[in-house]
């Protein structure tokens, strides 16, 4: 779980800069992240952040160690 998003919670927090297709899913978010910034997913409490074309609009994917969480904000 998020741990009430205590910010010592996370090991890290990464925002992806630019627009993001927001109808995309884990699988399509995680290969963004894979492929475009080589980067490594599964670091426990890592949080990406992606922006669509509305500031907002966020969704975020987040490695909790036994899988992912898809987080629509």
């Amino acid at each position: 779980m998020l741990k009430d998003a205590d910010h010592s919670y996370f090991a890290g927090v990464y925002i992806v800069c630019g627009y993001t297709d927001l109808r995309f899913g884990i699988d399509s978010l995680a290969a963004i992240i894979e492929r475009r910034f080589h980067m490594h997913l599964f670091v426990p409490n890592t949080l990406f952040l992606f922006c669509g074309r509305s500031s907002t609009r966020i969704k975020g994917l987040l490695w909790e160690g036994d899988g992912f969480l898809l987080l629509v904000l």
